[in-house]
């Protein structure tokens, strides 16, 4: 009976584990009908590397709303070499706190 319990044990974990979260949220207004809207960076996937400014990475989102205009807003975010959000730019649009 020690046997089966050791590998149960070995196939088994200690408890729920959280998967590291490789995203960074934001939240912007739009100009023309004032929804906030919620978008999701991939900092695997979204990003594109600039060898240009000491290793930093872009990304350039076009946000769209849902519910009263289909307006655009274009968001152009920088980040450091580890992935920190250092700079960002929008347009039609302003930038929301998340609370």
């Amino acid at each position: 009976m020690g046997i089966f319990k050791k590998l149960s044990g070995f196939f088994s974990t200690s408890g729920p584990q959280k998967a590291p979260d490789y995203s960074t949220n934001i939240s912007v207004k739009c100009n023309r009908c004032g929804e906030i809207i919620r978008a999701r960076i991939d900092l695997r996937n979204d990003l594109t590397i600039n060898y240009d400014n000491n290793t930093t990475y872009y990304c350039r989102k076009v946000i769209i709303g849902e519910q009263r205009c289909y307006q655009k807003i274009e968001v152009e975010l920088t980040f450091d070499a580890r992935k920190k959000l250092i700079s960002r730019l929008i347009s039609g649009g302003e930038f929301v706190d998340e609370s």
